[in-house]
């Protein structure tokens, strides 16, 4: 079919190289994800090539180079679907990572207050009792 598209965009930068103790220590969690969505990119290239030799092997009267032609636009305009989709899952994702970080925050700081507030209640009526003796 010719050359694949590039996967998605990079999400996170690659360790640099080098030797000695100056070289950053790898994540395998970051590379692992990296790795998966490698394969799942090569699986939806595979699956896009597949869908367009099927779609092009409807049109029995194409000529061997139409027919390539049209297997080359039709994976191309799928796979850039594909990207778009993953774009826009990724995008939400940040979306509602953020909103959810915000909202950790303002329920961590109001149970921050409702601690200091039970503490400071709790202080004022050990300090009562001691005052009403004095």
């Amino acid at each position: 079919m010719g050359g694949r598209q590039r996967p998605p965009r990079v999400r996170s930068p690659r360790p640099g190289k080098g030797a000695g103790p100056a070289r950053p220590r790898v994540d395998a969690r970051v590379e692992i994800a990296r790795l998966e969505g490698y394969l799942a990119w090569e699986a939806e290239v595979a699956a896009a090539e597949r869908d367009a030799q099927a779609f092009a092997g409807r049109f029995p009267w194409l000529s061997p180079g139409e027919r390539e032609d049209l297997e080359r636009a039709y994976a191309a305009d799928r796979l850039r679907y594909a990207e778009d989709v993953v774009d826009r899952a990724v995008e939400r994702c940040r979306q509602l990572a953020a909103r959810y970080r915000s909202e950790c925050r303002r329920i961590c700081a109001r149970w921050a207050a409702l601690c200091v507030s039970v503490a400071l209640a709790a202080a004022l009526l050990a300090a009562v009792p001691a005052a009403l003796r004095a």
